[in-house]
């Protein structure tokens, strides 16, 4: 990066971190510290669960998903709009009524003590780890892409985030998000205008159109129902709502959001609003990626995206192979676009039988390339076989570092930063809540004054601060990024929806039966999952991770249901 970029980079991270604590200063008690005085409005709401949720992983990982996968990672949030609704019917006024300072605390009213003890362990547990892979997500890639040692990038995100965190609280999460999601979505769609400017000049955006369309990556919708296919419709209007519903409704970093508004309308009409524009949002991301892909194809991207890898082989005892390999990739590539233009040339003509014999031809130049790529991570693993071969969090970055200009660049950093930073401050926030709320205050330390607990909140979050730091220097690469913390949540999201199912709408059932019923649900779940991980699983049992979140809630609710009526029938006897 140029002066110019870190010049950027740098100011737009510090004002960020400097005015979140200079607004926030002074928090005199618990409840301005962990629900902010309860003085936020509703687009500050849906800003902040819309910042909360879109961490780095989903700017750096969601370009690339869209390169490699289509748009049909679109279908994920279908059932977003319906959650949004069910919850701000039911969960919302619930919470408001009780006056709450944590989602688990109704658990205790409806069920008893262990039972939301289980709930607030299961959360901690997840999104404490969740915590970690959000720091070293962005991490592993940016220290890669700027040449950082990657220890000190996770140290460089994490006290960047404790700083305001542990200042504000809640009411710092929520005003430095504002600016976070203005930097986001403006570097982003920025970035989406000038890759569709750095096209051909002989290609029209209508063109591009085409050539994404043809090449299966404008696939929005797909009705084909199959319950290993982790994108299709009908998986993100059943299993995804069940993890939306677990997500907004039951994970303590997004209900510390909107608990943390004017009224429980305002409250209504930022979750509405994150229903509203959270699909459009996530359009726009993939679609950059889609015309990231476009330019690509007359453009020759790198064999393999991940370039200190890279440029690792070509220092090694492997670095003929690579050259030939590049070499050989880079006369597929220009062949293959001779073949788009005359694809293009028959789309402008509407000669059907052209287009498709075009059509045919790239599929075979693509195959080739695809093979060559594959040869390539085959290299990388031999010449270290700890690297990871996925690149595909690699790709949208690569492009911003080699195409765009100066002072770009390093907005585009921001971006990532300031995204990787939003989501951990409302992790941490939410952890350090639970931890003091459901945990210490509850069952360690009973009956100290109000400034104990305000103290002893700003200690958890430095301390759960310091743990996901921790994590973080010892996590190693998923897949996929964005993949990876979904997978997290959908092991732990149903089994806690399931209970909080049961709190609202299945009153017989009684705190024995949901508890035991709830850890029997989470131990078949990871059971599920190892099975399929494995790939050990008997057909019936094969499944994409989102389903876990059906399964999980359907199993507790289930044996709540049999549970409770063995136990009556126990008692009868």
């Amino acid at each position: 990066m140029s002066q110019l970029d870190w010049i950027v980079l740098i100011f737009t991270l510090l004002s960020i971190v400097v005015y979140g604590v200079w607004k926030t200063r002074g928090a005199k008690d618990l409840k301005s510290y962990l629900k902010g005085n309860n003085d936020a409005k509703w687009w500050g709401i849906g800003i902040s669960i819309m910042a909360t949720q879109a961490s780095a992983i989903t700017f750096l990982s969601t370009p690339g998903q869209a390169y490699s996968d289509g748009m049909r990672f679109i279908q994920f949030y279908f059932g977003l709009p319906i959650a949004m609704i069910i919850l701000s019917i039911t969960f919302l006024p619930i919470f408001y009524r009780l006056k709450v300072y944590t989602a688990y605390e109704y658990l205790e009213t409806r069920f008893d003590l262990k039972t939301r003890t289980l709930a607030a362990f299961l959360f901690l547990v997840q999104r404490g780890l969740a915590a970690g892979i959000t720091i070293y997500a962005p991490a592993i890639i940016l220290s890669t892409l700027l040449n950082w040692n990657l220890t000190w990038t996770n140290i460089f995100i994490g006290l960047l985030v404790i700083i305001y965190t542990v200042s504000g609280g809640t009411k710092a999460v929520t005003q430095t998000q504002k600016q976070q999601m203005a930097v986001m979505m403006g570097g982003m769609i920025l970035a989406g205008f000038l890759v569709i400017n750095m096209l051909p000049e002989n290609i029209s955006f209508i063109d591009a159109l085409h050539v994404a369309g043809k090449m299966e990556k404008l696939n929005l919708v797909n009705f084909d129902f199959s319950l290993d296919d982790r994108y299709n419709f009908w998986t993100g209007t059943t299993a995804a709502l069940f993890l939306f519903l677990s997500y907004f409704g039951t994970d303590q970093s997004q209900v510390q959001r909107y608990l943390s508004g004017k009224s429980l309308s305002q409250s209504r009409l930022g979750l509405m609003m994150n229903g509203l524009l959270k699909i459009p949002m996530q359009f726009i991301i993939l679609f950059i990626g889609v015309m990231v892909f476009v330019f690509y194809q007359f453009n020759t991207p790198p064999v393999f995206f991940n370039k200190v890898e890279l440029n690792n082989i070509k220092n090694s005892a492997y670095a003929k192979n690579i050259l030939d390999l590049e070499n050989e990739y880079k006369s597929l590539h220009e062949k293959k676009s001779i073949e788009i233009y005359g694809l293009l040339d028959a789309q402008k003509e509407n000669n059907q039988k052209d287009i498709q014999l075009w059509r045919n031809k790239l599929k075979s130049s693509t195959l080739k390339l695809v093979k060559i790529n594959e040869e390539v991570k085959d290299i990388v693993k031999k010449n270290n076989p700890d690297a990871e071969t996925n690149d595909k969090d690699y790709i949208f970055m690569s492009y911003v570092i080699d195409y765009l200009p100066h002072g770009i660049i390093g907005l585009l950093f921001a971006v990532m930063f300031s995204a990787a930073m939003s989501s951990t401050a409302s992790e941490l926030n939410a952890l350090a809540s639970t931890t003091t709320i459901d945990i210490y205050k509850r069952s360690v330390n009973k009956f100290k004054e109000d400034s104990h607990y305000l103290n002893s909140s700003k200690y958890f979050t430095l301390l759960w601060g310091i743990l996901a730091i921790l994590f973080a220097t010892t996590a190693s690469l998923f897949e996929n990024l964005i993949q990876a913390v979904n997978l997290l949540g959908s092991l732990f999201y149903g089994t806690i929806l399931g209970i909080f199912i049961v709190a609202f709408y299945l009153k017989k059932i009684q705190s024995n039966a949901v508890f035991y019923s709830a850890i029997v649900a989470e131990i078949i779940v990871i059971i599920i999952h190892i099975l399929n991980h494995y790939e050990i699983a008997p057909k019936w049992l094969e499944m994409g991770y989102l389903w876990y979140n059906v399964i999980g809630c359907l199993l507790v609710v289930f044996f709540g249901i049999l549970t409770q009526k063995t136990i009556q029938y126990l008692q009868a006897i």
